[in-house]
């Protein structure tokens, strides 16, 4: 008998998690707590069966453990200062930021358009505008090789 290969999760699932993710920066940010604490308090106070709960632990404990490198790399995109931001935009743009540095298994095009996605939703009326056109340049440096790859393909 083979070992049964790992179970990937569903688009659906993965979406799941990166609301839950945007939620809980949001009540980091609000409550000053320890990430740690506060991802045991938000999964304590949320049903997440039906998202990717890997995907939610590892971008919550990179975006802690990497934040100001993940604003550094933001902040040269950015039109204002990141603590200008709303929370909302801060929390999306770290999390686009935290896939297209660390999560190369997913396409850029995907995270930004989850990003956009959870602006829609979440954030102000024309949030999203914004955080498309931060996490464009920002793919354009942190995944060059995919974009211009990509981009040469779509033209032929």
């Amino acid at each position: 008998m083979s070992e049964a290969s790992p179970v990937q999760p569903t688009a659906s699932q993965r979406h799941r998690a990166r609301e839950a993710v945007i939620q809980a920066l949001y009540q980091w940010e609000l409550s000053g707590y320890p990430m740690t604490q506060v991802t045991a308090m938000f999964r304590a106070d949320n049903d997440l069966k039906r998202a990717d709960i890997t995907f939610f632990h590892d971008a919550l404990t990179a975006i802690d453990n990497t934040h100001q490198d993940l604003v550094d790399s933001l902040k040269p995109h950015l039109s204002r200062e990141f603590s200008e931001l709303t929370p909302i935009e801060r929390n999306i743009l770290l999390l686009g930021a935290y896939e297209l540095s660390a999560r190369i298994d997913i396409p850029f095009k995907v995270v930004i358009s989850e990003a956009v996605a959870l602006s829609k939703k979440f954030g102000a009326t024309d949030g999203h505008k914004f955080v498309n056109g931060v996490l464009d340049q920002l793919a354009a440096n942190a995944r060059a090789i995919e974009v211009q790859a990509l981009g040469s393909r779509e033209r032929v």
